[in-house]
């Protein structure tokens, strides 16, 4: 039927309360964007949520659509064995995505996989609070370069737009990890460069700005989303949108950047 909703999101375990208890309070930002997006997300009536994330499983040479009946949340890492989601997955639409792939050389593996990572289950866990029969498809990036991450954004895109379903996407990446001597990655000044640049791009809808970004300066910065919004600019390629940045904040030194694509 149509894109109907279009977002970037982090995805720090700690948001979720049973994990962040009071360390949550330093995420009240980025904590709001989320809820308020939450509503408008429910407002938007989706079927379906394309969720991107950078943490599901990895091939370097191929793209990964998890293709499953149900899915599970599976935040055991974190300590966390409270916090339980369960959806049900999109069999149509993500076997389409497939078949054309197939028939346009784009590399990609299909996979069945019932735990979902927390690069999905983070912005799932605040985004779907009100959405209790939502189907979802998950999708990961790989090591291919930048335009093919667009290409196959973009086929996404003519999927969604051949198909009877109200769709939902959601980029789902943290921006550096380098951006103070505490960040997980220690620090690199092209964290900060790099955070500003793609807050920057994406402001001014500068997609090709974005695929001339060095593949040193990305990987020097330490980010895990880059890719995820790559692919997300090829679904709203030749889309009428407004760009909204709810929050961005680094309390931890990793930059966590809340935005939507108001279509």
């Amino acid at each position: 039927m149509s894109l109907v909703y279009a977002a970037i999101t982090p995805h720090p375990p700690l948001l979720i309360p049973s994990i962040g208890k009071e360390i949550l309070k330093k995420l009240d930002k980025t904590k709001a964007a989320m809820e308020k997006m939450e509503e408008e997300l429910y407002l938007s009536k989706p079927d379906v949520i394309i969720i991107i994330s950078a943490h599901g499983s990895y091939f370097t040479d191929a793209f990964t659509i998890n293709i499953c009946p149900e899915y599970q949340s599976n935040l055991k890492e974190f300590g966390d064995l409270v916090t339980k989601l369960n959806f049900k997955g999109e069999m149509s639409l993500s076997t389409k995505i497939r078949e054309k792939t197939k028939h346009e050389k784009i590399p990609t593996t299909m996979i069945t996989e019932p735990l979902l990572d927390h690069g999905s289950t983070v912005p799932l866990f605040y985004l779907t609070q009100h959405l209790p029969d939502i189907k979802i498809i998950p999708i990961s990036f790989c090591d291919l370069d930048w335009k093919s991450h667009l290409d196959f954004g973009y086929l996404i895109k003519e999927e969604i737009m051949g198909c009877n379903k109200r769709v939902a996407v959601i980029a789902s990446g943290d921006l550096s990890h380098a951006l103070s001597t505490d960040s997980p990655a220690g620090f690199n000044p092209a964290g900060t460069k790099f955070d500003e640049k793609i807050q920057e791009l994406l402001s001014h809808k500068n997609v090709s700005g974005m695929l001339q970004l060095e593949s040193e300066f990305v990987k020097n910065s330490s980010e895990c989303g880059f890719r995820t919004f790559l692919i997300l600019m090829g679904i709203l390629k030749n889309v009428d949108y407004t760009y909204r940045q709810h929050s961005y904040e680094s309390p931890f030194g990793v930059g966590y950047l809340t935005a939507n694509f108001i279509i």
